[in-house]
């Protein structure tokens, strides 16, 4: 048997040195040796046979063989490779068992008997050394270069969930191995924690990057703020005129109109109708000047996608259900450019009904002023055309 071992033993050298990809950095000849003293430590404990020690020693030599053809089914190729080295040494009962120890160490396998569990545990027995972390950047690096690649939450939550679903089966594993797993897995718990915390302070600091500026929002605010008392100034200088021009009409329906029928007072009716026919006209065009625009106030979850709609107008959503309207405000909130884009348009719109209000406004005030001049000048014509008469 000891010739067999140290066969086996100078196989297992020569063969991961010379035919194993040197990028797999996990999986390599100090991998087998680690668990190749792993095996020797548990044996000693549990008071092996020398038959028993010796086909788990040879098991442990060659349980990573297969790597040499590659990683995927590395157990099953490990099985090939043992069996095809040692079917002149060893009996079938012999390989069979090798086997069997082999593929015991598949991860998600159960140990069916002692040196099974032997095997599993020297072949995890990293996870309760202090050296853990060091191997676990070693198998991360492995993965990578296989294409599995994982970010540090990925990877980390990975490891937790391995080593919940791990478990050390002898004696020796669970005295020795157990207690430093368990304070590993403390410690990725601990990194995981950290990381969230910083990736949600990170997204808290990208959201408020994507939000608009202080200095954007004031300008903002003070360009709206602006823009709602012109709207508000020209509204009082509608209602100013309204005023004064009801006043008048009130005046010269109950004081002027009552006497027109007169025949001495029959020069004032053209300067009367043209006062109330300017007084008319300034109530109408300020009437307009003030007169709101019905709106639709529907929109579609087609329009807020193609972000159309101007969602900070009242006019576009006083027909939208509620919920409708938080879903599309939420989709908003969440587009910085269409965010900016919504206030642009609701400061320009304004601009736009500002414009015409004081255009209006400003032709009113020149018809009530020009009317009102030509009013007063009638009167005049009308009083001095009397007494020329009343002479005459």
């Amino acid at each position: 048997m000891e010739n067999i071992l140290i066969k086996t033993k100078k196989f297992a050298l020569d063969t991961l040195n010379t035919k194993l990809d040197p990028n797999l950095v996990y999986h390599n000849l100090k991998h087998t040796l680690n668990v190749v003293k792993a095996v020797g430590q548990i044996g000693e404990s549990e008071n092996l046979s020398n038959e028993e020690r010796f086909i788990i020693e040879i098991a442990a030599w060659l349980h990573d063989i297969g790597h040499i053809n590659g990683p995927e089914n590395h157990e099953e190729e490990g099985v090939k490779v043992a069996r095809a080295f040692l079917k002149e040494d060893l009996s079938e009962e012999q390989l069979s068992l090798i086997e069997e120890l082999i593929l015991a160490t598949k991860i998600g396998a159960q140990p069916q008997n002692l040196l099974q569990k032997i095997i599993r545990d020297a072949d995890c027995s990293h996870l309760g050394k202090k050296t853990y972390f060091d191997y676990c950047n070693l198998i991360r690096e492995e993965l990578a270069y296989l294409g599995k690649t994982f970010d540090d939450l990925e990877w980390n939550e990975m490891n937790v969930d391995f080593f919940k679903k791990h478990q050390f089966y002898t004696l020796y594993a669970l005295e020795n191995w157990l207690p430093r797993k368990e304070k590993h897995l403390a410690t990725l718990l601990n990194k995981i924690d950290t990381i969230k915390n910083i990736k949600e302070k990170e997204s808290k600091k990208k959201k408020k990057e994507n939000t608009p500026d202080r200095g954007i929002e004031t300008m903002f605010r003070v360009s709206l703020k602006n823009h709602i008392s012109l709207s508000s100034i020209a509204d009082t200088k509608a209602n100013i005129l309204l005023s004064v021009n009801a006043i008048i009409l009130s005046l010269a329906l109950s004081s002027i109109l009552p006497k027109l029928d007169n025949i001495h007072n029959s020069h004032l009716i053209l300067p009367t109708i043209t006062l109330m026919i300017v007084c008319l006209v300034t109530m109408v065009l300020a009437i307009m000047a003030t007169r709101p625009n019905v709106t639709e106030g529907k929109f579609t979850r087609k329009d807020i996608e193609e972000k159309k709609v101007n969602l900070l107008f009242f006019g576009n959503f006083h027909q939208v259900p509620l919920n409708e309207y938080r879903w599309a405000m939420g989709e908003l909130m969440k587009d910085k450019e269409y965010l900016y884009d919504s206030m642009i348009k609701d400061l320009y719109f304004l601009g736009l009904v500002l414009h015409k209000k004081y255009k209006i406004l400003r032709f009113t005030y020149l018809i009530f002023t020009i009317g009102l001049i030509i009013t007063v000048i009638a009167y005049i014509l009308a009083f001095s055309f009397r007494e020329t008469t009343v002479v005459g």
